[in-house]
């Protein structure tokens, strides 16, 4: 019988190896971007490999608009609010009433999207992580943002952190948008086409790139 532990070490091993060939690649590609890895050092990009697409995305609707802590103490008060060792079953979250979400810390709207997010995981519309690591990420984020409260970037942050994607360039993201300014020394922040335009190039490798344009943006905010 298979061991999940060793079956997940084993993957962050091999992980560990394509995030290398990753950043030696887009060193290849961009000079900018190679003096930025020199100086950040080696990509450490963490997967959650044990984590559902289910609990992934309640966990990301948790985190909207909160502070980390905050939101890790509403996700502890809803882990710790149910029967059961681990994160509350599907079935658990869609019966639950919304006074108790609510009084866990849950908004209204919040608690909404996490009951039809786990309404969509027994119906099947959310995969279980098997079958999410058949999908292509376009598959994926079709059938995603159809659900309350998940958009584009949700998807995205779920295919590169639980499902470890490595070709995932999230344009509309703050923090990526920002380190790529500061990388290319751009006067503005890169709106779509051209941000697309500067980007292009670094694939089959965005997510590797997208995490070092987040430590780019990371530097500058503990510099100023």
């Amino acid at each position: 019988m298979p061991d999940p532990a060793a079956e997940i070490a084993n993957k962050r091993r091999l992980f560990r190896r394509r995030l290398a060939q990753s950043a030696r690649a887009l060193a290849e590609r961009s000079a900018p971007l190679r003096a930025w890895i020199e100086t950040c050092g080696p990509c450490t990009l963490e997967i959650r490999w044990e984590q559902s697409p289910y609990e992934s995305l309640v966990r990301a609707i948790a985190h909207q608009q909160l502070h980390g802590r905050a939101a890790q103490t509403i996700l502890g008060r809803l882990q710790a609010g149910f029967r059961g060792d681990g994160f509350p079953e599907p079935k658990q979250l869609a019966r639950a009433k919304l006074d108790k979400l609510r009084r866990m810390g849950f908004s209204a709207a919040k608690a909404a999207a996490i009951q039809g997010i786990a309404a969509a995981a027994i119906k099947g519309q959310v995969p279980a992580r098997a079958e999410a690591e058949r999908l292509s990420d376009a598959e994926l984020i079709q059938r995603l943002v159809e659900l309350k409260g998940v958009g584009v970037w949700t998807v995205e942050m779920l295919l590169i952190f639980t499902l470890g994607r490595l070709d995932v360039m999230p344009a509309d993201d703050y923090g990526v948008k920002t380190g790529l300014k500061l990388l290319l020394d751009l006067p503005d922040l890169p709106k779509k086409p051209a941000f697309a335009e500067h980007t292009a190039a670094w694939s089959p490798h965005r997510s590797v790139a997208a995490w070092y344009l987040w430590r780019r943006a990371d530097a500058a905010k503990s510099q100023a």
